[in-house]
């Protein structure tokens, strides 16, 4: 298991400071979060953590700095599932997730028994062995987006970045990956930074959570602690009810400015 730092760190993009002086300790094992307003700087963070940035402050895994990290050994650390991956044309799913074991791969090399394994483990785990010969390019978004997860987790890595991950799923296909992921992090002590629209999602599945506002922290702690009507209300603009579930989780429902027609004066 692999603990994660963040420490001052800061990103500029375009002479625009998008992150900000943030600064966080994710236990090994453990699930955070990053909510926020559009704009908040939530997959630049990501970004800067997986080293496909560049950034003031220090990230390490452990104590050992991403940016001393060649490639390899850093896509042997962190993998990502991001945001909008591109669809490479030619081909097919299986060697789309067999992507995933490239740091293990010798140079001039081929892929080993071992790397078959994982590969078609992961294909069984996400429901998509009988896609496996199919073209990526002809997935719905849904296929496409476990293809994705599955060639992040071949990578093995004991910290999994991902942005936005159900974006493209249905609610029935978005509960089945992210409790995926729950499991793999409690049975393969994955630590997992995660960034989510969806705050009720964020409620139900985080340990820890951040709440970003123009790439600055403006507050963290459990899902009771940050997503409370109040912050959502200043931060969000918008006017909420927030339930704790019987199991500990946090929904939040959003309310009508006025009544629904028809619903004026109904109790």
């Amino acid at each position: 298991m692999t603990a994660l730092t963040v420490d001052g760190v800061g990103v500029t993009l375009l002479q625009r400071r998008v992150v900000d002086d943030v600064s966080l300790t994710v236990p090994a094992g453990t699930w955070l979060t990053l909510v926020g307003p559009n704009g908040a700087g939530k997959s630049t963070l990501l970004r800067a953590v997986s080293g496909a940035v560049e950034h003031v402050g220090t990230i390490t895994f452990d104590g050992v700095e991403v940016a001393r990290l060649r490639s390899r050994e850093r896509a042997r650390q962190v993998a990502v599932v991001p945001q909008d991956p591109a669809r490479p044309d030619g081909m097919t799913v299986l060697d789309y997730v067999l992507l995933g074991r490239t740091p293990y791969v010798p140079y001039l090399g081929t892929e080993s028994a071992e790397d078959l394994a994982v590969a078609g483990e992961l294909l069984d785990t996400l429901e998509l062995r009988s896609l496996s010969e199919r073209m990526v390019t002809a997935l719905s978004g849904g296929e496409f987006q476990r293809a994705v997860l599955a060639r992040a987790l071949a990578q093995q890595a004991p910290v999994l970045l991902l942005d936005e991950p159900t974006s493209s799923l249905d609610l029935g296909h978005a509960q089945q990956v992210l409790e995926l992921v729950d499991e793999l992090r409690a049975s393969r002590g994955l630590t997992v930074v995660s960034a989510l629209h969806d705050l009720t999602t964020a409620g139900q599945f985080a340990d820890h959570l951040v709440l970003l506002v123009d790439g600055r922290m403006v507050a963290q702690g459990s899902a009771q602690e940050v997503l409370t009507e109040e912050l959502i209300r200043e931060h969000y603009g918008a006017r909420v009810r927030v339930v704790t579930d019987p199991y500990g989780g946090v929904v939040v429902v959003p309310l009508r400015s006025r009544p629904a027609r028809g619903q004026e004066g109904v109790a």
